[in-house]
């Protein structure tokens, strides 16, 4: 009897003639996350099972395929031959010794010589037999014992599902350029497109000296955390400080953040490109703060021809902050370090503001020699 930890995954099936290629990615994701454990990984019909784990580190193995998206669920368990005996005595070993119970029995093999109902029946029958305290539940049962007869001539038998991350397999929906802050929204927007797919590099924006390094490493350590998911490697940095002091010199100061975030997106998706980016990432939610009203967003995206993407756009903060400490980076977020938007802050920003007068106040800037210099400041911090 060989302990093993059985894992479905989620939207793949929906995939048809495609889902060999989901399938793939999702294989090679996992044995990612194992990455220095001892395990083997195969596939079998569906489902793959994770064999061969040091039995005392299952509950690291466990934490990490639970981090992988795809996962619809995952049982720890025991893979024994189909012989009633052998189910029996896995069966024995993961059900209670007492309170209710049910056996809930499903047959991939429809060769086997025994329906669901029967063996159901005859392993219940033997745990009532075996166990004085344990009674039948059909209906509301306290536990359960599952027997997964498969077509090889081996069963499955376990006693719980866990609940997966769900989602799509990283590396089957493109790559993003994420606007990493040192914020709460966008490691949660980073999560969320990876969690559709999508490959994630890290861009982050900083206003050295007027920010200091611990604000530069909180961000690493949210790119790390991301990265638990995402598999992003890297994280690059940008230098806006000398943009920033342009703008506060010669332009509005109601306008000091919505003229940085077009610089911002200007950089972005001249990095995005060089890497093989197809689409920027914020965490912008719709009337968040002055920034992020739809004006304010039609600005920034004016600037640029990448398609900009906003998974947190109707969310309020709450969900958001429910997604944060879900995903492990709420505590890091809230670690008051200031990051590059709250250097010179104005009092009263421009909430509305008509690209006609954005225009004019930028015209007062040399765009394109502030980009350039911006991107000689470019960082890269192998994660």
């Amino acid at each position: 009897m060989e302990k093993v930890i059985i894992i479905r995954y989620a939207e793949i099936h929906l995939k048809g003639k495609n889902r060999g290629f989901f399938e793939r990615v999702f294989f090679v994701n996992i044995e990612r996350a194992l990455k220095g454990l001892r395990h083997e990984l195969r596939r079998i019909s569906g489902r793959y099972l994770v064999e061969g784990f040091d039995e005392e580190r299952v509950d690291e193995v466990c934490e990490r395929i639970s981090r992988v998206f795809g996962v619809h669920s995952y049982s720890v368990g025991y893979q024994v031959p189909s012989e009633m005996d052998k189910m029996y005595f896995a069966a024995k070993t993961v059900c209670p010794k007492e309170g209710t119970f049910k056996v809930v029995t499903h047959r991939a093999s429809k060769k086997y010589p025994l329906t669901s109902m029967e063996i159901n029946a005859a392993i219940g029958g033997r745990l009532l037999s075996e166990y004085k305290n344990l009674k039948v539940d059909v209906h509301d049962p306290q536990s359960h014992v599952y027997i997964d007869v498969r077509e090889n001539g081996s069963a499955l038998v376990f006693c719980a599902f866990e609940r997966g991350r769900g989602g799509m397999p990283v590396g089957t929906a493109g790559k993003g350029m994420l606007l990493l802050s040192g914020g709460i929204d966008s490691p949660v927007a980073g999560y969320m497109m990876a969690k559709r797919g999508m490959s994630v590099e890290c861009l982050h924006f900083h206003s050295y000296p007027y920010t200091n390094d611990q604000a530069k490493e909180k961000v690493v350590d949210l790119a790390r955390i991301l990265s638990r998911y995402s598999q992003t490697v890297a994280l690059r940095t940008v230098s806006v400080t000398h943009i920033q002091e342009e703008i506060h010199e010669k332009c509005a100061e109601d306008l000091m953040i919505t003229l940085l975030r077009r610089f911002m997106y200007r950089i972005a998706e001249r990095i995005a490109k060089k890497a093989g980016a197809e689409c920027l990432i914020t965490g912008e939610s719709l009337g968040q703060v002055a920034s992020q009203t739809i004006e304010g967003i039609t600005s920034s995206n004016s600037v640029v021809t990448l398609p900009v993407l906003r998974p947190l756009i109707g969310f309020d903060k709450e969900e958001i902050i429910e997604r944060s400490v879900d995903m492990g980076a709420y505590e890091t977020s809230i670690l008051p370090f200031e990051d590059c938007c709250t250097v010179f802050l104005p009092e009263f920003p421009a909430t509305k503001p008509k690209l006609s007068y954005i225009l004019q106040e930028e015209s007062k800037l040399d765009v394109e020699a502030l980009v350039d210099e911006a991107l000689q400041t470019t960082e890269r911090i192998v994660l």
